[in-house]
């Protein structure tokens, strides 16, 4: 574990926490439990929802993977040349969406700006969404 943040600019506070959560070492971060987050310090709490959101993008990934290639397949299969070009469309959506994502989560974290609490806020606020838009992708090819 002991992963490296490199999303979105953030506040002071926020890259500091980023920043401490990246200097931890590999086996200070395997030691947090993040299954259990009821007695854990702040800085462990950022740690968890990092993991949290890393999680939840890495099974955002391989969701628009597979569901990508099938938009493909479906596409190239087309023959009214009006109804292609699928693909592009859900690809500026999905780049679209990160965008928003990223703007809409340090919005949220705003409140908290330079408090100890808002990298978790900010992380949270992205795998909660990240969560959502992996079954929006989902739904796309669903029959």
């Amino acid at each position: 574990m002991g992963k490296k943040y490199t999303g979105s600019v953030l506040s002071a506070g926020a890259v500091a926490g980023s920043l401490l959560l990246a200097m931890m070492s590999p086996l200070a971060a395997q030691n947090v439990d993040c299954s259990d987050t009821s007695n854990l310090p702040q800085i462990d709490l950022n740690f968890c929802a990092l993991e949290d959101f890393n999680t939840a993008d890495q099974t955002l990934n391989g969701t628009w993977h597979t569901v990508f290639a099938m938009i493909k397949t479906r596409d190239a299969q087309e023959d009214i040349e009006s109804r292609k070009g699928w693909p592009g469309i859900v690809l500026k959506a999905q780049r679209d969406w990160i965008k928003f994502r990223d703007s809409h989560c340090e919005s949220v974290q705003f409140a908290y700006r330079g408090g100890s609490i808002e990298p978790l806020i900010y992380h949270s606020c992205r795998a909660a969404l990240t969560r959502q838009r992996t079954k929006q992708i989902s739904g796309l090819v669903e029959e």
